[in-house]
């Protein structure tokens, strides 16, 4: 492992200073490429316009869609996805249509076993079955040329949002928003598809002010629903630009606020986390895997019915609900984790560095949570890592379901391409991002699809990218080492390509011992620039030298109604 102190141009640090961000903001912004203090401005008044030269290709095409739907009273029936991005794009689809004065708004959320990802052409039978005139896509459907065929074929209008990145071929739908598709000047490419589906809401409600609906004082406000736009922004780990990181701050303020639906207040409970002071941490760790636990053991349709209802009592049901499902999916995790863990290491000697990639597959693993594990697998050896389960869907019981998690540098999308490219027919479907993605392969074709994948990796890494890196802020002065401090960053915007401050600092150990019902965490007592500091290291069982280099990030421990500083460690340097 290797700590390196991110670059912090002393100049934009003493711009921002002077514009009156405290000291140890002005040097964490400036470090993440802040240059000036109207950057920060987080007001709605600056998010980028959905429309115009530079706005969404497709969103004025897909306001008119839906204004003239709804003038003529059609059913529009929303398709959604199985994680948290999907039912928050989705119950901002339903609550924001419904504002917006559509009388009938419904959803469909394919199955995860079942149906499989995306609009299939048997989902589309399903949505015309019901009745419906047009068919939305929320956070899927670029990919789906079938299942928009299908849906045109038995006469609905099809409007595609989304926010993955498209295949070759683009569906023939009457309309797509997707800031990814060729030909779409808009700047944020990073936006999730919850703020796809809210940006084509703002579209459509210019489009009804046009034609006279309603006018600006009249107009249905919209920023009510920019708490489910920050909860499935952060949780679908998409990388925070500046338009992203308004989004999010616009939703966590009316969260501290009191201002959210009831289904989210209630994951607040369930989760035991405290609205008042709500992070993107509670995002992407409490009330996010809530809501995706239902998509990954259960049926989505409980996230998503929590997000939309306005009862307070059914909401706290529905969140008990998706708190047990969680639970059930924890124990589920922690079994297949440590199976998968013995496979992905005996796949190389204890004196020998891992391989370039690791592929593996268990008969028994739970199609639900091979997307976590492989995580688990990937943060543990920083390694591009698949890890496979035999398909449940009927019919399908030869096919492998794959989900993939990658090292920065490794496009794990591209490398999946490549490898169906070199070997036609091993990859029965593929799709995903950067940094995670998922494939089928049939059984017989796991051999081949791993020794595949492994040499893509080998063509395309090399020794420094295989080196874990953790990129830190430096030194943290003592005087920022408060309670108080420690508050003020946690009410700042992190997330994914905006990180969390993280500090590194060569540190003398005074003790360390393991803690924990499995004694997996090592809670340590250190001298930090003079003063004594608690730390733990979660996860984390050997020992540490007596002086070492830590990388370390900031919390507060509350005991008997003292808050004193604590480092979460992150990695050492030894």
């Amino acid at each position: 492992m290797k700590i390196i102190a991110r670059d912090i141009p002393p100049r934009a640090a003493w711009a921002l200073e002077q514009a009156g961000v405290h000291p140890l903001l002005a040097r964490l912004y400036a470090a993440r490429g802040v240059r000036a203090k109207d950057e920060l401005d987080d007001g709605l008044g600056r998010l980028l316009p959905p429309g115009g030269d530079q706005g969404l290709k497709g969103i004025d095409a897909a306001a008119r869609l839906l204004a003239d739907a709804m003038a003529q009273n059609q059913r529009l029936i929303i398709v959604a996805d199985y994680d948290c991005d999907g039912a928050t794009a989705c119950a901002v689809g339903v609550r924001g249509l419904r504002l917006l004065g559509a009388q009938h708004v419904d959803y469909l959320v394919p199955d995860r076993v079942t149906d499989g990802y995306g609009l299939t052409a048997s989902i589309a039978r399903r949505v015309a079955e019901r009745g419906a005139d047009v068919l939305i896509t929320v956070d899927n459907g670029i990919a789906s040329v079938d299942g928009v065929a299908e849906a045109k074929a038995l006469g609905l209008q099809v409007l595609v949002t989304d926010h993955h990145l498209p295949g070759p071929e683009l569906p023939a739908a009457d309309a797509i928003v997707n800031p990814n598709q060729p030909g779409c000047p808009f700047e944020s490419k990073s936006m999730a598809g919850v703020g796809v589906m809210f940006y084509v809401l703002l579209a459509l409600r210019a489009e009804l002010r046009a034609r006279g609906v309603f006018d600006a004082a009249s107009q249905p406000k919209l920023d009510p629903l920019l708490t489910l736009v920050a909860l499935g922004t952060v949780a679908d780990v998409v990388k925070l630009d500046a338009n992203n990181r308004r989004l999010v701050a616009q939703g966590l303020k009316r969260i501290r606020a009191g201002q959210m639906p009831a289904g989210i207040a209630a994951l607040f409970h369930a989760a035991g986390r405290k609205a008042p002071v709500a992070t993107t941490f509670d995002f992407g760790f409490a009330l996010g895997p809530r809501i995706n636990a239902a998509g990954r053991l259960a049926d989505m349709t409980l996230g998503i019915e929590c997000l939309l209802t306005d009862d307070a009592g059914r909401a706290a049901e529905l969140a008990a609900t998706l708190d047990g499902i969680n639970r059930e999916r924890r124990d589920i995790e922690s079994g297949m984790r440590e199976q998968a863990m013995l496979m992905a290491e005996s796949l190389f000697d204890e004196s020998e560095e891992p391989p370039p990639a690791i592929s593996v597959f268990d008969p028994d693993f739970h199609e639900g949570v091979v997307g976590i594990v492989a995580s688990r697998i990937k943060d543990k050896l920083h390694r591009p890592t698949f890890v496979f389960a035999a398909s449940s869907a009927p019919g399908k019981e030869h096919e492998l379901k794959g989900s993939g998690r990658s090292i920065p540098g490794f496009h794990l999308r591209d490398a999946l391409d490549l490898v169906a490219k070199r070997h036609p027919g091993v990859i029965l479907k593929f799709g995903g991002h950067a940094m995670a993605a998922g494939c089928t392969v049939a059984e017989e074709s796991f051999d081949v699809f791993e020794q595949a994948f492994a040499q893509v990796a080998q063509e395309w890494l090399d020794a420094a990218t295989l080196t874990r890196r953790i990129e830190t802020d430096g030194p943290l002065a003592p005087e920022y080492c408060r309670a108080d401090i420690v508050d003020t960053l946690h009410r700042e915007v992190w997330g994914q390509g905006f990180a969390p401050p993280t500090f590194s600092e060569e540190v003398q150990i005074v003790s360390q011992r393991l803690v924990g019902e499995a004694k997996n965490h090592l809670s340590l007592k250190l001298i930090h620039q003079g003063s004594p500091v608690d730390a733990i290291w979660f996860g984390h069982t050997e020992q540490l030298p007596a002086r070492v280099l830590l990388a370390f990030r900031l919390d507060v421990n509350e005991w008997k109604g003292e808050r004193k500083v604590q480092f979460l460690v992150e990695g050492a340097q030894l």
